[in-house]
């Protein structure tokens, strides 16, 4: 059984004032190619569908022919989880037309999928609250799949009935997906994990989030899961949320974020970005294949020594989008600015990064640096204001401003 990996495609995602639409619109069919190429047998997006809540209808309409040229007429299964980014009542609500399509939707990490079975051989097996076994066109084994879309405080509450504690999640979820895959996945199906939850391998380093990402971790979010906390039975486990494509783990299965099709903020620049090819049988791991995508714009980050430096590397790389840093000894002039935006039309900012601004505007002023994050601009600011550093509350509050800002 092969299957087909992805996840945040974050359809109406914008940088700054660059519309990414049409990026979106040839990766997807970059996507849509590779399953049709390699005969897939069933696609898993693991979450963060769309950029918001409400997103724009030429992003709706996107998703939606992509997913129905990915079911190839309800010969190939899709399967959708809600990420942090979208509505889960929005991605279940065309679930009953999406089911003739063979497109499966799970918004809640107690939903349960309605039963269906389509004339291409297409069924549903049996469907629990976070559980779904297919019979999928041309295979002799079922597919069953565990599934945990993104769940804030307020959903692990009301749906798995979890208080604040990290342990009791990952002791909820662990006891939920252990009852699951006890009854219902043994050695004669492929069982695969599908979520949208923060999953690390105990005792390693966090993963940074990315940039303009709305993090999991924070106030009001979800909590840390452990690859240890996943069943045995799992042959597979998809992930999404984080956007550079990374191995989280290799035991009790391989577990794997697939990352963004598209590099969404400059903390991504020069990111390849991928999908995964996913080989399993029953009662074996699965294999995993990295297939890489060419289809998004490269960003890049370009230090460049005065305006002729810029000029001429803008001039050799046209097809990206780049933010400049221009080190120069004196203000950019309003002509400059014109000058650089005239030679690439990718260019989503300028830092100037000015040697002398203390000779220029007088000993008492300090000069910024543009280039340092937000967080670290505003922990200046904060320390200039009030005289000291901002407590973890404050700068969790901030990072949460920021990620809203859009």
């Amino acid at each position: 059984m092969k299957l087909l990996h992805t996840s945040d495609w974050h359809l109406g995602k914008r940088l700054d004032d660059f519309s990414r639409m049409e990026e979106q619109q040839a990766v997807l069919q970059e996507i849509c190619e590779i399953a049709e190429q390699e005969q897939v047998d069933a696609v898993l997006v693991a979450g963060d569908l769309f950029d918001t809540f409400n997103p724009p209808t030429e992003a709706v309409d996107l998703f939606y022919k992509a997913l129905k040229r990915l079911s190839n007429n309800g010969h190939r299964p899709v399967i959708a989880i809600a990420g942090n980014h979208d509505s889960p009542d929005r991605i279940e609500s065309p679930d009953p037309l999406a089911r003739e399509c063979g497109i499966v939707f799970a918004g809640y990490p107690n939903s349960q999928v309605t039963p269906f079975e389509l004339e291409s051989g297409l069924k549903v097996l049996r469907s629990e609250e976070g559980f779904l076994e297919l019979q999928l066109p041309g295979t002799k084994v079922p597919l069953r799949i565990l599934l945990t879309p993104y769940a804030n405080e307020y959903r692990l509450k009301t749906c798995l009935g979890v208080e604040n504690s990290e342990e009791e999640l990952r002791a909820v979820l662990q006891e939920k997906w252990q009852s699951l895959a006890g009854r219902f996945c043994d050695g004669n199906g492929v069982n695969v994990l599908v979520s949208h939850l923060f999953t690390v391998k105990k005792g390693e380093e966090f993963p940074a989030e990315p940039e303009d990402e709305k993090p999991i971790l924070h106030v009001g979010g979800a909590q840390v899961v452990y690859s240890e906390n996943i069943p045995e039975q799992a042959q597979y486990m998809a992930l999404g949320h984080l956007h550079r494509m990374q191995r989280v783990d290799s035991a009790p299965c391989p577990v794997y974020y697939s990352g963004s099709p598209l590099s969404y903020s400059f903390s991504e620049a020069n990111q390849k970005k991928y999908v995964l090819l996913i080989s399993a049988e029953p009662g074996k791991a699965a294999n995993v294949r990295e297939i890489e995508l060419t289809k998004g714009k490269r960003l890049l980050r370009k230090r460049a020594e005065g305006l002729e430096d810029a000029l001429q590397w803008l001039a050799e790389n046209q097809d990206v989008l780049v933010e400049l840093t221009l080190v120069t000894d004196t203000f950019l002039t309003a002509m400059e600015r014109r000058q650089l935006n005239a030679a690439h039309p990718g260019i989503v900012s300028i830092i100037p990064e000015v040697t002398n601004a203390t000779n220029l505007v007088g000993s008492h002023q300090k000069q910024i640096d543009l280039s340092r994050s937000m967080e670290e601009l505003f922990c200046d600011y904060f320390r200039h204001e009030k005289g000291q550093e901002p407590n973890d509350e404050i700068k969790s509050l901030f990072t949460e401003i920021l990620a809203e800002e859009e």
